[in-house]
């Protein structure tokens, strides 16, 4: 009875749990998922903004010099240099309103990025895909952009009508590898910033970003008291200049100098030894400070509630996502986008990373080896190179009569 009653026990259990899960990823939804296999062209529309100005960039479907795997580590590569790469896919209108929204893909810069952007857009509904282009409305811009020793990782939401850019700064991968960025946004206005995995930054958006008014403001009634006492420290009215103070010169004789021996008076002059500057001299008298028993510290500007202040609790909310696309400037190009996934769950934008983590190792172990394989190149040719330069030069086959007109019998003479 106790056995059959344990088993019975356990297997409700089971049943609950496999239950919960079901209910999870059933419950979750993928909006749009692209890891650049084959047919990959049918969902995406390369636009043709720039290409009457010649500067229209192109994409190149490839797993790049190093990869996981062959298949798995295809993405789209912009190509070539100094161009704009603009490039969407449109999929069923969704509201992120009362849902987790969570944005992921990967990047990665072969050619050791030196200026351009790497960060991915998700939309409402274009219009006219062919004519994307950076004047496109977008709903969320994300991702990595660099120039020189300026780096970071936007995160730039619309609202009411403008871009607004996240407040505080966030570094992104500047390396040769894939790395993978995630922002998930949620419902109660929190958000999180991950790379590869690991939280770089996380908040609530009122408090990231200069969506609203501020709460409060300086009093405009307000002003300083004219009797602020502003100064800390001031002179000690005890302290007295000590006699003959100004009497020291700054700067006195050289007592070391002396008359040049070949000194001329009548062609240089009367001699008159350097000055130098007195050790002695101390600068203009000043009385020492002390702390000022009056000081009141320094005025702060008083502050009353803001009566333009409100409160926005759908900041997050957007109502039409539609489409996804890199909208980019390269002056390099190289960089390889995949594994994009918008989604309401952060357990399949996980599941998606620890997938992608595995082609990761692979990758560096590859990119690792191929940089030692250069660096054993480089050092051979040094080494070649050197061995040529420290070459005893055999003077027996010079011909020196060619080369400087000398008598066979006068070069030791000569040389």
């Amino acid at each position: 009875g106790i056995n059959a009653e344990y088993g019975l026990t356990r297997m409700k259990t089971l049943a609950t749990t496999l239950l919960l899960f079901f209910l999870a990823t059933t419950l979750a939804e993928v909006y749009f998922q692209e890891s650049f296999h084959d047919g990959w062209e049918e969902k995406w529309v390369k636009s043709k903004n720039k290409e009457s100005e010649g500067t229209q960039g192109t994409w190149v479907w490839t797993a790049g010099k190093y990869y996981g795997d062959a298949s798995e580590s295809k993405g789209i590569q912009t190509s070539p240099d100094a161009r704009f790469h603009q490039i969407s896919a449109s999929f069923p209108k969704f509201s992120n309103r009362d849902k987790t929204l969570v944005l992921q893909y990967s990047v990665k810069h072969e050619q050791k990025l030196d200026c351009g952007g790497a960060y991915i857009k998700l939309l409402p509904h274009i219009e006219d895909q062919e004519n994307f282009s950076g004047d496109t409305k977008y709903n969320i811009m994300f991702g990595p952009d660099q120039c020189g020793s300026t780096k970071r990782v936007h995160v730039i939401f619309h609202y009411n009508g403008k871009n607004h850019l996240v407040k505080s700064e966030i570094k992104p991968k500047s390396d040769q590898l894939t790395h993978v960025y995630t922002l998930v946004v949620k419902p109660d206005q929190a958000y999180q910033v991950l790379i590869d995995g690991e939280e770089v930054q996380a908040g609530t958006l009122p408090e990231g970003w200069d969506f609203l008014p501020p709460k409060t403001i300086k009093d405009p009634t307000a002003e300083k008291p004219k009797d602020w006492i502003d100064a800390a420290q001031i002179p000690d009215p005890e302290d007295k200049k000590p006699e003959g103070y100004d009497d020291i010169p700054e700067t006195i004789t050289d007592p070391d100098a002396s008359k040049p021996e070949d000194w001329d008076e009548e062609l240089d002059g009367e001699w008159e030894a350097p000055q130098i500057p007195n050790p002695a001299y101390k600068g203009p008298w000043r009385p020492k400070m002390i702390p000022n028993p009056d000081y009141k510290g320094p005025w702060v500007h008083p502050e009353i509630e803001n009566p333009d202040y409100f409160e926005d609790k759908d900041i997050y909310a957007y109502d039409d996502n539609s489409a996804v696309g890199f909208e980019l400037w390269q002056v390099l190009s190289g960089t390889i986008l995949d594994n994009i996934l918008v989604t309401d769950d952060e357990s399949v934008a996980e599941k998606e990373r620890k997938k992608i983590a595995e082609l990761q190792k692979v990758e560096k172990d590859v990119f690792d080896a191929l940089q030692e394989e250069e660096r054993k190149k480089t050092e051979e040719a040094r080494k070649s190179a050197e061995g040529e330069n420290d070459e005893p030069i055999d003077f027996a086959d010079l011909d020196l009569e060619d080369d400087f007109d000398l008598p066979s019998d006068h070069h030791g003479d000569e040389l």
